[in-house]
């Protein structure tokens, strides 16, 4: 469930067909400038991220230039990307002196055409508040308003507004194609804090009325969550940033379904429902 940070090469840190999240594909590439990376990556479409810096990319001859605008941190400005269809090959050279990428996939077998995503384009949801420690702010790179040029994948961006508090909250799960009241989405989270040396603890309860599992993380921690209800909570004085892959098995719209116990604080937490309404 917890991969802790590790330099990973530009190799993939969830391979397609992987045991836990079959469904998710998820790399993390660091160019200088003027180096190059390749991949292509059979039965799953992609999503080119950077967290940092800014790459060219080109898509089986398509060329997106000047993707991505950050330099600090991942606080550091709006993200942009570019979308990769199934199979297709995909070139991303770095433009800027250093370049951190995210490669965000989902299992899907239709083949798309390629597009970016640009600063402008992002969709941004905030909801919560500091009473509720619920406060956050979420920007959907391939959200809903791309559901018609995407097959199975939604990659987002989710941070935390102020220092602590919860995110994922009221518990919820996606683990089992039960349509209309839940779809089975696979997802993975690469985390990162402010200051750096922050962290948090990833709840997952893997059967309701059962004690759970409790993972610390820290900047660079990713998470793969194959079912259960898990919510995420960040240590007082630090900001949370949370990278977010989910991809469906039948569709891609995302039906979360929220522990009983519990899901009368949608009632409560300011602008929820509009939040929820944004991964559909």
């Amino acid at each position: 469930m917890h991969i802790p940070p590790f330099d990973n090469g530009n190799k993939a840190i969830i391979d397609i067909d992987d045991g836990r999240v079959p469904l998710n594909y998820f790399n993390i590439v660091k160019l200088k400038k003027g180096q190059a990376f390749e991949y292509t990556v059979p039965g799953y479409e992609t999503c080119i991220v950077p967290a940092t810096g800014t790459v060219d990319v080109d898509v089986e001859g398509e060329a997106f230039p000047a993707v991505g605008n950050r330099t600090l941190d991942v606080w550091d400005g709006e993200p942009e990307g570019v979308y990769v269809p199934v199979a297709a090959k995909a070139r991303l050279v770095a433009a800027s002196d250093e370049a951190e990428v995210f490669i965000a996939g989902a299992r899907h077998d239709t083949t798309l055409d390629p597009f970016v995503v640009r600063a402008d384009e992002i969709d941004l949801v905030q909801y919560g508040s500091d009473d509720t420690k619920t406060h956050r702010k979420i920007k959907h790179i391939l959200g809903t308003k791309y559901h018609d040029r995407v097959g199975r994948l939604l990659v987002s961006e989710l941070f935390t507004v102020g220092q602590g508090g919860w995110s994922g909250f009221p518990p919820h799960k996606h683990d089992t194609d039960r349509l209309p009241d839940e779809s089975r989405h696979d997802e993975t989270y690469n985390f990162r804090f402010k200051p750096a040396k922050g962290f948090g603890i990833q709840l997952v309860q893997r059967e309701d009325g059962k004690v759970g599992d409790a993972y610390h993380i820290v900047d660079g921690s990713t998470i793969v969550l194959d079912k259960g209800f898990h919510p995420c909570v960040v240590a007082p004085g630090y900001e949370m940033y949370y990278f977010t892959i989910l991809g469906g098995l039948s569709q891609r719209s995302l039906v979360q379904y929220f522990q009983p116990d519990h899901a009368w604080q949608i009632e409560t937490i300011p602008g929820i429902k509009d939040m929820i309404a944004k991964f559909k």
